[in-house]
């Protein structure tokens, strides 16, 4: 399986992210280019080669409209402002959608993602500023430097192909920090909420090594956090940052394959007798669109012998959040319980088949010696409705043309 492991042992920045996934790349000025023609308004990315304790890698810096952007390297990148002052221009979480729909030339994913990514980090400075999401207001060159750093490891992330993401428990430094209204506590509020959830620790360095925006790439990204795994190294990449501490300032990526490794998955349940079946229903949709692999329900017997449900719920841990927000917003329970455990998992991809019905898109797996395939429900139920057929009809004829 392709796999990409993160070192968070200084931390993470969306600049030295981007610069670190670069040096990935086969040929990093044509990465480069293409980064350049992402269509982030105002936006030119520049990679240069730098040096820290005699490690060589890439950091990346932006301009905007044509002017260097001040250095946000372990630094709170959005310097938000709520005056609402008329001497700078501000940017809103409605901008930023409209600069990734309208404007970014990627992929539909990587849309997805970047929104994703940008949500995180406006619910986090909503929390910390006790301020709906709509009211949040970012100085607007910032707010770039951000949409381009997140954008470009987006980007990358789907250019490399990767498939499985690793991290290992991250540094956030300690003390205090700088920014626009005074010293904060490291990590800054806006970071330790984005990371809740996430292994983390402060390690020996003084002063911010995680930014909200590598906080919430992490997050968004990462299918699991633990210390380097059993990996067939193919490629490393260093992202340099500029800030000077005791220790390299630098994160490392590895990019490589790995075997059928175990992922932590998270179990919840909780017991219910008081919802209906459509109640049900709806609960279990909204569960899978927060990011569930599985849900299902079992006829139990509660106290007293009043009939109930299990309703039952596996994810991810970087879900975890959402799945709950969903079990107590959509469900009657008052309490849920938890339960971790190591899942196995064969490698699995889609392929698109060319058949006289038209293209039919079949699921394969393999792993474990094993190897089997199916054709995708959907396509052949739409296929069957329109040419009056059964299921095991439309399998039987693409299988022979097999």
């Amino acid at each position: 399986m392709k796999t990409l492991f993160i070192d968070c042992s200084m931390g993470a920045a969306g600049d030295m992210l981007t610069a670190a996934l670069l040096e990935l790349c086969e040929d990093k000025n044509e990465a480069v280019r293409q980064l350049n023609d992402l269509g982030v308004p105002g936006v030119k990315y520049i990679a240069e080669d730098a040096e820290k304790h005699g490690i060589h890698g890439l950091h990346v810096r932006v301009e905007i409209n044509g002017e260097a952007e001040e250095d946000e390297n372990h630094m709170n990148e959005h310097h938000h402002d709520h005056d609402h002052d008329h001497h700078h221009h501000h940017t809103t979480m409605h901008d930023i959608e409209h600069i990734v729909i309208d404007h970014l030339n990627v992929s539909d994913k990587v849309k997805k993602d970047v929104l994703a990514v940008y949500q995180l980090i406006a619910q986090a400075e909503s929390h910390a500023h006790q301020m709906p999401v709509e009211e949040i207001h970012f100085h607007e060159v910032g707010a770039m430097d951000a949409v381009a750093d997140v954008t470009a490891v987006c980007f990358l992330v789907e250019k490399l192909g990767v498939e499985r993401i690793i991290a290992s428990p991250v540094h956030t430094g300690y003390g205090e920090v700088e920014c626009a209204h005074g010293k904060l506590l490291v990590p800054a509020p806006a970071t330790a909420y984005i990371l809740q959830g996430v292994p983390m620790c402060a390690g020996n360095i003084e002063g911010e090594l995680c930014t909200p925006t590598g906080a919430a790439l992490l997050k968004h990204f990462v299918d699991v956090f633990e210390q380097l795994p059993v990996i067939r190294a193919e490629k490393f990449g260093y992202g340099i940052g500029t800030k000077e501490f005791p220790s390299a300032n630098v994160l490392r990526v590895i990019l490589g394959e790995t075997e059928h490794d175990t992922e932590e998955i998270e179990e919840y349940y909780c017991a219910i007798d008081d919802m209906s079946g459509e109640e049900f229903g709806f609960a279990q949709e909204r569960l899978f669109e927060a990011g569930a692999l599985d849900v299902y329900t079992i006829p139990i017997t509660m106290k007293k012998s009043r009939p109930g449900i299990l309703l039952n719920v596996t994810c991810r841990a970087k879900d975890r959040e959402q799945i709950l927000k969903v079990l107590f917003r959509d469900t009657t329970t008052l309490g849920v319980k938890c339960a971790r455990y190591e899942r196995y998992a064969m490698d699995r991809e889609i392929e698109e088949l060319k058949t006289s019905f038209g293209n039919v898109h079949r699921k394969c797996a393999s792993g474990y010696g094993t190897e089997r395939s199916k054709l995708e429900y959907e396509d052949v139920a739409e296929i069957a409705r329109k040419q009056n057929l059964s299921l095991r009809e439309v399998r039987r004829r693409i299988e022979e043309e097999k």
